[in-house]
């Protein structure tokens, strides 16, 4: 095993920003997509609730978690990225929210 790791944490909207509920077939194809490239993701079915100002407009977000677990290399980093990127625009969003941070594995 890599000494070093990192954990990315993926925050993805069930509604789009109009209150359209996202197809929770577009949700499973997201967190098989990462499970596709790296070989395992986890996903957190509780709903975490977000509530953020961008240009005067209050928006309230339901969002579930998605956690992936890979070698720490910019590559990964790279395709995380991308990742991103593409989901953004699938959903619709401002923006999505994505954390890293390098960890230990026992």
């Amino acid at each position: 095993m890599s000494s070093r790791w990192r954990r990315f944490e993926v925050l993805l909207p069930l509604e789009f920003n109009d209150g359209r509920d996202v197809p929770a077939e577009w949700l499973a194809e997201a967190v098989f997509e990462i499970v596709d490239h790296f070989g395992a993701a986890s996903y957190e079915t509780q709903k975490v609730e977000g509530h953020w100002r961008h240009g005067g407009v209050l928006y309230r977000d339901n969002l579930v978690r998605v956690i992936v677990d890979v070698p720490d290399s910019t590559a990964n980093r790279q395709w995380m990225r991308e990742f991103k990127g593409r989901w953004k625009t699938r959903l619709e969003q401002l923006d999505l929210w994505m954390v890293s941070h390098l960890i230990e594995v026992e």
